[in-house]
């Protein structure tokens, strides 16, 4: 391998503060777009929201990279985006109300088992996207959520009723076994029939 194999893949194509800044500028676009599409585009609650976040990294590829794809200038971008991040979120754990500005607060879509249309409205979230991500969630439907969160990072968060549909059920079948096994005892035990040993 010569020379100038190991300088077109170790030296930038573009100068290192550009191989900075561009990261950098790309990294506040996504937070300022993120913060204004709202929390359904992170919570991907249809496939076409998972679409647009697969395509964003593709689309601003080459806004991170420029006219470069040597290693160097990679290595630099990939640090440049962790670094830039890390400083922001520490920026934000020392000021809450720049974090409640950049995150957002979460938006409570069920309460006491009644759905908030205002609040599915305000988040594009529709009811048949909530009772989807209810089953996700392991409840048989949304009648059995006391309490549905959109948390500020797009995950929904289900506080199930103390009496669900499942514990319903399970106590439902529970007593109809009992009322078997008594029956089968009954039978068991009838008249002329002696009593089973140890009863």
């Amino acid at each position: 391998m010569d020379a100038s194999f190991w300088s077109d893949m170790m030296l930038p194509g573009i100068s290192i503060a550009e191989k900075v800044l561009r990261p950098i500028l790309v990294y506040l676009f996504l937070i300022i777009g993120f913060r204004l599409a709202g929390k359904r585009e992170l919570a991907q609650l249809n496939p076409f929201d998972l679409v647009v976040l697969l395509t964003i990294s593709n689309t601003v590829q080459n806004a991170i990279i420029g006219h470069d794809d040597s290693l160097l200038g990679g290595l630099v971008g990939a640090a440049t985006l962790l670094v830039a991040n890390w400083l922001v979120v520490r920026w934000t754990f020392r000021h809450p109300r720049v974090e409640r500005l950049v995150e957002g607060t979460p938006t409570v879509l069920v309460e006491g088992g009644v759905v908030n249309r205002q609040a599915l409205e305000k988040e594009l979230v529709t009811p048949d996207e909530l009772r989807t991500a209810a089953r996700r969630h392991g409840l048989l439907s949304l009648d059995d959520a006391e309490r549905v969160v959109l948390e500020t990072g797009g995950t929904l968060t289900f506080v199930p009723k103390a009496e669900t549909t499942r514990v319903r059920r399970h106590e439902e079948i529970l007593a109809r076994l009992d009322a078997i096994q008594a029956q089968v005892a009954a039978l068991g035990a009838g008249p002329g029939r002696p009593e089973p040993d140890g009863v």
